[in-house]
């Protein structure tokens, strides 16, 4: 496990020491003020003693009385400030300890609540904090009512995209027979409207997977990268079995399809198109094509945006590697394109980067 370093000074400070410094630092200002005016007030008062002492001294002895009380004075005033000072200190450092032992079990019932916040697995879970009725209590009733309209408002959208995909496929799927089975096939209005049937299809069937892919994942398993990605391209290279990534099967399966349909429908004749996993949870999808400006990258993954040379009237939906990205953070991943140069024959190097539970090493090639 690893263990982040606490700063100790800094914005970036945890409470508890912030707290432990800020309780010594008053103690020392204050002990300071009470040391100084006690050593004014014994001073002073040392003074008047050592006056009347002198003054029941004869003539001869004046002078010399004055002398010794005013050595005898000025020693025990710097006895008493150095071991004042010394004392004072020590009390410090033991308010600093104090100070953070008080932090400690007061932030006890926070980081409780950080931890169990962590270990929440779904909306349905709740902190749940028990105790007496305080401030702590209340936050933590306010993350739990708010993880209650979180878990609401999902279910509506869940709802809603079940009921779209219903509501908007079905007449499309209505269209689409009575294209076919009421103009000929020799008319030329049939191709049209098939393509442009199909075409809503293919958009509605993205919008849907990129709205589910960005609720999050309901279940997750346990899918070995590699697999994923020799079942969707025949001709991947992937090194061992590409790391095992906790998520969803069915999500990193159109992750896959849909950066090689992009690295394909994007490329140019003659093009090659190169899928590779090199390192545990690591896909790199590289291919030739046109060339992208490098200001021109990061829109590309944003929704109905397509390449230099493709219109809206096309076979794509402009949907390909906004549903890539989408799928990547749902996994807790990402996603990083690099243009090519003209002189590397152009196109993208697209990079996924997915974290990996178990990575298990290479079976060795027979012989």
């Amino acid at each position: 496990m690893r263990h982040q370093r606490e700063p100790v000074l800094g914005a970036g400070s945890t409470i508890r020491t912030r707290i432990a410094l800020v309780y010594g630092g008053v103690f020392l200002v204050l002990g300071a003020v009470l040391l100084l005016v006690v050593n004014l007030l014994v001073r002073a008062g040392t003074d008047a003693d050592a006056d009347a002492i002198v003054a029941r001294a004869d003539d001869v002895a004046v002078v010399e009385a004055y002398r010794i009380g005013d050595d005898v004075s000025r020693a025990a005033g710097e006895q008493m400030l150095m071991w004042s000072c010394m004392s004072l200190l020590v009390i410090a450092c033991g308010a600093v300890v104090v100070g953070w032992w008080t932090a400690g079990r007061v932030l006890r019932p926070v980081h409780e609540m950080t931890a169990r916040a962590r270990r929440l697995s779904g909306l349905e879970e709740r902190l749940d904090v028990r105790g007496p009725d305080d401030e702590l209590k209340e936050l933590g009733d306010t993350v739990d009512a708010l993880l209650g309209r979180l878990e609401t408002a999902f279910d509506s959208q869940r709802r809603f995209i079940a009921n779209a995909s219903h509501e908007l496929r079905t007449p499309l799927a209505t269209q689409r027979a009575a294209i076919q089975i009421g103009l000929d096939e020799d008319c030329e209005v049939r191709q049209v409207l098939l393509d442009a049937n199909r075409r809503s299809e293919r958009l509605i069937d993205g919008l849907l997977l990129l709205a589910r892919s960005e609720r999050g994942l309901a279940a997750r398993e346990d899918v070995r990268l590699g697999d994923v990605v020799e079942e969707e391209y025949a001709g991947a290279y992937v090194a061992g079995d590409g790391g095992v990534v906790r998520g969803s099967r069915v999500l990193l399966a159109q992750l896959v399809r849909n950066l090689v349909a992009n690295a394909v429908a994007y490329n140019v004749p003659g093009g090659e198109v190169r899928v590779r996993v090199e390192a545990p949870g690591v896909l790199t999808v590289v291919n030739t094509g046109p060339v992208v400006p490098d200001g021109d990258v990061d829109g590309l993954f944003e929704p109905f945006r397509r390449g230099e040379g493709r219109d809206r009237m096309g076979p794509g939906a402009g949907l390909g590697l906004s549903i890539v990205r989408s799928i990547a953070v749902a996994h807790g991943g990402a996603v990083r394109a690099v243009a090519r140069g003209a002189e590397e024959g152009g196109g993208l190097v697209v990079t996924v980067t997915l974290p990996v539970t178990v990575t298990l090493p290479a079976i060795p090639a027979a012989v």
